[in-house]
Parts: structure tokens; sequence; C-alpha cells
């Protein structure tokens, strides 16, 4: 049965196709490549023999035939087109870090002021006067006291228009004395001084002062070693004092303030206290009170005041002439007036057979305040010999004293106090 059939056709094998090589064209110029890709192009030379804008072209996208090399460079158009992009954004880029960087003024720029307040200077106020001053190391300086004599021979006397506080009271024999206390004002000529006393030691003490003086009575002497007064006496520091010679003896021993602060900055001295309570001056536009006279011993030696609306001052005055300052030629013009009525008697008699003069001064009594063209009727109170003195109202609170110099001076009962 094998016989019958039909052998199988041998295989045969698959011939290869011979496939001819492309032909490759010749390479044709950039520009003529650019016709075949897109007709519309035209070269610079024929855009400028045209004379006419030439037509931006859309440029089209062509995908690479497959096997071509992706790295072949673009048209010309292409190229130039990307150029002017890259140069657009590279422009806005630094123009955009040019405007918003910082700059730096030259010599030619001005910085722009800034509009910041600037801060309100602090007004500092005199302790012992109340009245402003420069800085506060004046606050620093220590209060000078100094005894001023009183006596006929000794007017009119130097520096007293000065001084920020004058204490007023007799000595004996019916002549009165003043202590003087600076600390924001330095006159180069204070004087005649004088001799110290108790009363006036512990007024001073007070104010911590450092207290000048041309000897003393003995129990003045005595207290000042037993109480430790910062003493300035002018028997051991005669080179800060000096002698005028218009004057005779004892009445012509003069200092000034700056000469004493020497001698207290050599000898360590320092002021401690509290100042009186200052408030401002309201003068009053009706005054109820313009003449005021305080009774001590007799017309020699009592003091009267006139209020002055215009300078809102009281002019001093003594045995009926005005009191002046030999350093100005002006009238003393406090501008508050204070009567202390505070208990007193003639003391003991000493080795010359003279009367001094004692004043409790400790302790607390009527005050009679004179200020603005008004009185005010208060109390004065000092609870201790280094207690500060202060002025109270009848309802017992602070006393506001108007700043500038406040003359005080002390009367021996309510009587000797006048005024209309």
């Amino acid at each position: 049965m094998t016989d019958d059939a039909t052998p199988p056709e041998p295989l045969q094998r698959r011939t290869h196709k011979n496939i001819e090589p492309l032909e490759i064209p010749a390479r044709l110029p950039l520009h003529e490549q650019a016709k075949v890709i897109d007709p519309s192009f035209k070269t610079p030379e024929e855009i400028a023999a045209a004379d006419t804008p030439a037509p931006v072209p859309t440029i089209v996208h062509h995908e690479p035939p497959k096997g071509a090399r992706h790295w072949l460079p673009h048209t010309r158009t292409q190229i130039v087109l990307c150029g002017v992009l890259l140069i657009l954004i590279a422009g806005g880029i630094a123009g955009w870090v040019l405007t918003h960087s910082k700059q730096t003024p030259t010599h030619h720029q001005r910085p722009i002021a800034t509009n910041v307040p600037k801060p309100i200077p602090k007004t500092i106020y005199s302790t012992l006067t109340g009245l402003p001053v420069a800085s506060a190391s004046i606050n620093q300086r220590p209060v000078t006291a100094v005894m001023v004599e009183n006596s006929l021979a000794a007017r009119p006397q130097s520096g007293l228009s000065q001084a920020g506080v004058v204490f007023e009271a007799l000595a004996e024999g019916g002549v009165t004395r003043f202590m003087a206390l600076y600390q924001d004002t330095t006159p180069t000529n204070v004087g005649p001084i004088r001799s110290a006393r108790p009363y006036f030691i512990e007024w001073a003490m007070g104010f911590d002062a450092a207290y000048a003086h041309v000897g003393g009575s003995p129990v003045a002497l005595s207290d000042i070693k037993a109480w430790n007064v910062q003493d300035l006496n002018q028997f051991y520091y005669g080179g800060y004092y000096h002698r005028i010679s218009s004057r005779l003896a004892p009445h012509n021993v003069y200092t000034g303030i700056n000469t004493l602060n020497q001698l207290e900055s050599k000898l360590g001295y320092s002021s401690f206290y509290t100042g009186f309570t200052r408030g401002k001056a309201t003068p009053s536009t009706n005054p109820t009170v313009t003449n005021i006279s305080l009774y001590l011993s007799d017309r020699y030696y009592n003091p009267s005041y006139t209020y002055d609306a215009t300078t809102n001052s009281y002019n001093r005055s003594e045995y009926g002439t005005p009191q002046v300052d030999a350093n100005t030629g002006k009238q003393l013009s406090p501008k508050v007036v204070i009567a202390m009525v505070v208990p007193y008697s003639r003391g003991s008699l000493d080795s010359t057979g003279a009367y001094y003069s004692d004043y409790a001064v400790t302790g607390s009594g009527n005050a009679y305040v004179f200020q603005n063209g008004t009185l005010t009727v208060g109390t004065w109170n000092k609870p201790s010999r280094t207690g500060s003195l202060s002025f109270s109202a009848a309802n017992g609170q602070p006393l506001p004293l108007d700043p500038g110099q406040t003359w005080i001076t002390a009367v021996a009962n309510t009587n000797e106090v006048s005024y209309n």
C-alpha cells in the first residue's frame, strides 16, 4: 500500500530577496532644505528684496523618520527664533534681578529718611528748689549751708538771691541771722559769714548739708562734734574762704560755693534728704494777701514783703528799705514766704555776758505759707534732728510749695505775723 503513495516533494530553502540600496541624493544647502520642508521659507536676502515684512513661519513639528539622528540641526529660522527667545528670557530674568535686588546707596543717592519720632527728653527738677535743672548730677551735689550775718554792718549781703532756701532767726541781742542753702546754684561770692548756732545746725541736718561757718557759740561747736555734722568751719579750712578789703573784721569773711564744693569733694561729703513737696505755680487772679509783716526784734530787723503780681514773688524789705543782693544790686524776691511758729527762749548766758537764743526746732507747730498772692495756714513738722522739715495743710495732706526760692522765718508767737 505504501507503493501506491505519492512521495512528498522535497523542501525548498527560502531565498533572500535582494534589496537594492537607496540612492542617497546629494546633500542640499540649508536654505534649500528649508524650502523642501517649508515651501514658504525665504532667505533674508529674499525678504530684503521683497521689502516687505516676512510672515512669521508656522513651525510644524515633523516626526523624524525612523533611524534618523535627533541631533541633526534644525532649520535656520528655528535656530534664529530660539536664539531670540533665549535672549528675551535672559533679559527678563536679568531685569527682575536688578529691579528686585536691594540697592546699595552710592554717593549720588541719599538713604530714604524714616519718620522715627525722637524721644522727648525728661525734665529733671532740683530737689532743693523744684526748678528745672540741666542734669541729674546737680541733685547729686552736697547741699551747702552757709551762715550769713544780718547786722547793719553786714548789709547788703552777697549771694542771698541765689540761695534755694533761706532760714531766718534771732541770734542774740535782737540781731537776726540767716542760713542760706545752695545746691543747684554756685555764686562765687557769698557772705559775710558768721558763727554757728545749734538750731541752725539742726535745720541744716534736715537737708544732710555741709555746714559753712566761722566759729560758733560754745554749745554749737560742741554739737557739731557730737552730732557728726559735715563741718566746713573756716577755723580749720581757712584756705577755702577769703576776706574782702572793703569791710572791717568780723564782717569781711566770704566764700564761693564752687570753692566749698571742692572742699566737700575732698572731704567726701554728700547729701541724702527729702526735699519739700513742690507744685505748679498758679498765681491768683484775685490776690488776697499783698503785704506781710513779721515781728522779730525791732524796726532794724523786722522784715516785710510786698507781693508783685507781675513776677508772682514777694519783694523783701528791712528797716523800711528794699533789701538787695550786693552781687546783683537787685531786691531779694522769694517765691514762697513761710512764717513758722517755733517755741523760743533766750537761752543761757555765755562767758561774754551774751544770751544766746534757743529754738525748739524738732517737733511741729503752726505755719503761715504765703504764695501766689494768697495765704494757707498749715503745720510744720520736723520729726527728729536729722529728719526733713515738711509742711502740711489743715487737712493733714502735704502742702505743695511753688518752685523757686523759699524764705523761712522763725517767729515766737502767732501774733508776730500780720498781713493784709
